[in-house]
């Protein structure tokens, strides 16, 4: 099954997305701030990131253009896991980068449907 890293520096939201995706049947790894994530991403590999966008150390646009530079890192599908749901928002998140947008709160069902569309998609694809 796949691997999810989860970025996100809410630890309820953290844990909730976790303990779904572990149900659903993902390799979950956990990050708290992009610094972080962003090592993880380079030593884990996975196949999706769920990212904040409002993170400690390194925020979220700088992860997603940061692991979308980086030759070994670019194939990695991102969706932007936030609070932020301005245009200007979801617009700079797929300028960096970002595959997929989901605004919280949101359902435990289209964060489950929006992974495996972008698992679904070409590497090289936005959407």
């Amino acid at each position: 099954m796949a691997k999810v890293l989860v970025i996100e520096d809410d630890f309820t939201v953290a844990d909730n997305v976790q303990a779904l995706l572990k149900v659903k049947g993902y390799q979950v790894a956990f990050a708290a701030d992009g610094q972080t994530g962003v090592e993880l991403a380079r030593k884990e590999q996975p196949d999706v990131v769920l990212l904040d966008i409002l993170l400690p150390k390194l925020g979220g646009f700088d992860v997603c253009r940061i692991l979308k530079s980086d030759p070994k890192t670019k194939p990695i599908k991102i969706i932007m896991l936030t609070g932020l749901g301005r245009m200007g928002d979801v617009e700079t998140a797929f300028s960096a980068g970002a595959n997929d947008y989901l605004i919280k709160p949101f359902e435990n069902e289209r964060l489950v449907k929006k992974i495996e569309k972008v698992l679904a998609s070409p590497a090289d694809g936005k959407k």
